[in-house]
């Protein structure tokens, strides 16, 4: 599994005094911390048990879905209607 790199893109006003109040380029130490402890963790949790249940469960989805495409698109259909009623915006 690949993991995306997120990408910031600044006007074209913006100096870099103002993204970078430091000036030095680097990347400030809390949040160093935080990216290193998340990355930890996910990479724990790719090796748990869990992961692979969860891979399992996907591939068994889509199984169902490819042999039974009406019944899907219902159930689909179902969950977006009472989604939309307990989400939706009381006028």
């Amino acid at each position: 599994m690949q993991q995306e790199v997120p990408v910031i893109i600044h006007a074209k006003g913006d100096t870099d005094a103002q993204r970078n109040p430091a000036g030095d380029g680097r990347i400030p130490e809390s949040i160093r911390e935080i990216s290193d402890s998340l990355s930890d963790a996910f990479s724990r949790f790719r090796e748990s048990e869990s992961y692979d249940r969860i891979l399992e469960g996907a591939e068994q989805t889509k199984d169902y879905i490819r042999q039974n495409p009406g019944p899907s698109l219902l159930y689909a259909l179902g969950a977006g209607v009472l989604l939309g009623l307990i989400l939706g915006k009381r006028r």
